[in-house]
């Protein structure tokens, strides 16, 4: 692809966000998830290879899907209520209708099915765009409508997510399909506190967005795909292997590390509207996330691989990545516990 026709792409991506994240309208909104949409399908099926195009078809399937639920919602309850406005949301059935419709955009469960699948078919730099970036435009709206949404629809899809997320990574060996299955749990989280905090719901989508960029940096930098491929990546720089392991404990939320902030949040606030079994079953369901990020941190830098002379030399290939995002995010996800305080504030 020219660097020009990707410069329009990106461009595209990035205004059709931005034109959901600032809209009032829905119509406006819509229009934006759309561009959204059509821009990320060349960047997916640009590897002219048959998994690419399948993944494609699926995205776009899925979203077309919870866009045309979005538009069908807001026209119901611009017919109840005569207006448009994206905060105005007073129908019950419209409300419903959009949980749904969000929830499929976001690829939490039981909407979750086409994420795994997308991510596995596109490239790591790709499946970075889809897990980062294309949350944004939606969780912009769930935001914005964050009151009139359904709490109890919401917390369920949200302990649900957090379930399926750690369960369904149990038994995966690609690590892109790890990621889908982490990023299914950490929307989980996100879906459950949206109901009731919309600022840690903000605060936790930094932080996801923090640690899974740094990650997919890393593992684009060491070219790792599946987990038996991080069992090498020492020889690359074992540096990156440290760093490598300290981010997966961290998305695992284990404390000293940034990601033990959203977690510990969450649960807080949880304790304190009384919803013990959600607050519960959430941290029991971190602990199946744990133990998938254990199992990639325990091959990356735990083990000695087989020393073949390709393996010992490996080190002396300059690795062709640029490791600008991985410099900008590696110190937020790993040391930014401290100022939890000065955050909340």
């Amino acid at each position: 692809m020219s660097p020009i026709t990707m410069t329009i792409i990106i461009t595209s991506l990035a205004t059709g966000t931005i034109i959901t994240s600032t809209s009032h309208h829905w119509l406006m909104a819509w229009m934006g998830l759309e561009m959204n949409t059509l821009s990320i399908l060349p960047i997916i099926s640009k590897q002219h290879h048959p998994r690419a195009t399948e993944a494609a078809t699926k995205y776009f399937l899925t979203q077309a899907a919870a866009s045309a639920l979005i538009l069908f919602s807001s026209t119901i309850n611009a017919w109840k209520s005569g207006t448009w406005d994206i905060t105005q949301m007073t129908d019950t059935t419209s409300n419903i209708l959009l949980t749904s419709a969000l929830a499929m955009k976001l690829g939490i469960a039981p909407m979750h099915f086409w994420l795994p699948e997308v991510l596995q078919g596109s490239t790591m730099k790709t499946a970075l765009i889809i897990s980062t970036w294309q949350k944004l435009a939606p969780m912009a709206l769930m935001t914005l409508t964050a009151n009139n949404l359904s709490p109890t629809a919401l917390i369920l899809m949200g302990t649900l997510s957090s379930v399926i997320g750690g369960w369904g990574g149990l038994n995966q060996t690609q690590v892109r399909k790890l990621m889908a299955y982490s990023s299914i749990a950490h929307l989980g989280w996100m879906a459950t506190i949206s109901a009731i905090m919309t600022n840690i719901m903000t605060l936790n989508l930094f932080l996801y967005i923090t640690m899974t960029t740094s990650m997919f940096s890393m593992l684009i930098l060491s070219k790792s795909k599946t987990i038996q491929d991080t069992a090498t990546s020492w020889t690359t720089s074992p540096t990156t292997t440290i760093m490598m392991m300290l981010t997966l404990l961290s998305l695992g939320g284990l404390p000293p590390l940034t990601g033990f902030m959203p977690k510990w949040l969450i649960l807080e606030e949880l304790t304190m509207q009384n919803m013990i079994p959600t607050a519960t079953i959430l941290a029991l369901a971190s602990l199946l996330s744990l133990y998938f990020y254990l199992r990639i941190a325990y091959t990356t830098t735990l083990t000695t691989s087989p020393n073949t002379t390709t393996t010992k030399h490996k080190w002396r290939f300059k690795p062709t990545s640029t490791t600008t995002l991985l410099t900008s995010t590696l110190p937020l996800t790993l040391l930014t516990l401290p100022m939890t305080p000065l955050i909340l504030l």
